[in-house]
């Protein structure tokens, strides 16, 4: 008992010997520290690139970022010095639970003969896409028809469950009565509709505490529908709520600290969106000078969306939506206008609206093909991004502190743009999800 006594207090002498000289200072001392050799470096914050960079990891963070770091001994070295190193991709406008709706037949197939579980595991499937396509973050704005899923495949990615990006979601969406399909049945027909219906702004303020209470990080509104040329050649459109019913949306989720993303494509649902103080617009297609004045003044974030304008525009048309033939012009002006007027622009595809098959990352190319610099177009997917959403102090650029989330290319994206539909390493929260480059 004795010599039992005397082991127990020198253990315990031993640890606290530990403590009081710093040995022992971290819930996780024995973290695996990860080195990571950049022939590039874009960290998402500098116009320049930085040289033989070295990015130092412990756990799933970043600990220090620079040239010419020296690396601790054993540590885990990834050799990237042959390829250009970015932060992790984030797309600000997905749809994980859809899978393409150029027509209305596809669109009305998936909610009128696919179960949610089945679409659900299709998401899985979107978010492990995007995942590998470099997009280590995700704002999901929707589920079209498809209730809280996203919620749910949200919640097992963050379980480790499934593999898939960061998401902020958003569950299902707002729009009116008649301002939203399904649409074209039998009244004696009961069909689903893609978004909640809500009329009022009693209801509109229910439906908004209601989608936070099951896990919405963002709400989306429907400002305007119905497109149309009117006499004069510009876009117009038919807004879905009336400004007090916007005002009442955007009022309860502000009050409940969420933040309210428009889909807003003519002047008149953008103004109305604007005016009752959304924190986004979705797409833009015809921005006048006069809202991009006031996106400018108040740091309303673009998410402009241009490669699925395109993409759907000709079968739309094709279907009877001649409107969509003219769509794609109105959509390239108002961009253009929007760069160079400095509306803070966060990058976004509608991924879901053309099918996950199609990288998301065709969208840079589109975005200096119409105005941008290849910085800039790097810049809204990476730490605009972030800003937009919040995640300012945690993702969007490669800095101390932030989680490791980083991808690598061949090539220089700042010279060729598309380099960034070839992404060859990822890597989220300091786990190597893909290495085609070699350790």
């Amino acid at each position: 008992m004795q010599t039992k006594r005397i082991y127990s207090l020198t253990v315990i002498a031993l640890f606290i010997t530990l403590a009081l000289t710093g040995t022992l200072t971290s819930a996780r001392p024995f973290a695996k520290v990860t080195a990571i050799r950049c022939g590039h470096l874009i960290d998402g914050k500098s116009d320049v690139p930085i040289d033989n960079a070295v990015v130092l990891i412990e756990g799933d963070k970043i600990t220090a970022v620079g040239a010419g770091l020296s690396i601790p001994s054993g540590a885990d070295v990834i050799d990237l010095s042959k390829a250009t190193v970015l932060p992790g991709f984030i797309d600000c406008h997905t749809h994980v639970l859809l899978q393409g709706d150029v027509t209305n037949q596809e669109y009305d197939d998936q909610l009128l003969k696919d179960s949610n579980a089945f679409r659900a595991i299709r998401a899985t499937v979107a978010a492990r896409t995007a995942l590998n396509n470099g997009f280590t973050g995700l704002r999901d704005l929707e589920t079209e028809g498809a209730g809280y899923a996203d919620v749910d495949v949200k919640r097992a990615i963050n379980q480790g469950i499934i593999e898939g990006p960061r998401m902020a979601v958003a569950t299902r969406a707002l729009s009116v009565t008649g301002g939203y399909g399904l649409s074209g049945y039998s009244w004696e027909l009961k069909v689903p509709k893609g978004v909640q219906i809500v009329d009022g702004a009693d209801e509109a303020r229910k439906a908004v505490r209601e989608q936070i209470d099951n896990g919405a990080d963002w709400i989306k509104v429907y400002a305007d529908r119905s497109y149309f040329l009117k006499p004069d050649g510009s876009l117009d459109s038919i807004p879905t709520f009336t400004l007090d019913e916007m005002k009442a949306i955007v009022d309860e989720a502000h009050r409940l600290k969420h933040k309210v993303a428009a889909h807003a494509m003519a002047p008149i649902g953008i103004h109305n969106a604007l005016t009752a103080g959304v924190d986004s617009i979705e797409h833009g297609i015809a921005i006048d000078d006069e809202a991009i004045k006031t996106m400018v003044a108040r740091g309303v974030y673009y998410c402009p969306t241009l490669m699925v304008t395109d993409f759907v525009a000709e079968g739309r048309a094709a279907e009877g939506r001649k409107i969509w033939a003219e769509i794609p012009r109105f959509h390239h002006a108002s961009f253009e206008r929007a760069v160079k007027a400095g509306v803070p622009i966060a990058f976004g595809t509608d991924a879901g609206g053309y099918p996950w098959t199609m990288n998301e990352a065709k969208e840079f190319a589109f975005m200096v093909k119409f105005g941008m610099t290849p910085m800039q177009a790097i810049k809204s997917a990476t730490s605009n991004a972030s800003n937009m959403l919040g995640w300012q102090d945690q993702v969007g650029t490669i800095q101390q502190g932030k989680f490791a989330d980083l991808v690598a290319v061949e090539g220089n994206p700042l010279t060729d743009i598309k380099i960034l539909e070839q992404v060859k390493f990822v890597m989220k929260g300091g786990q190597v999800v893909k290495n085609q480059l070699g350790k």
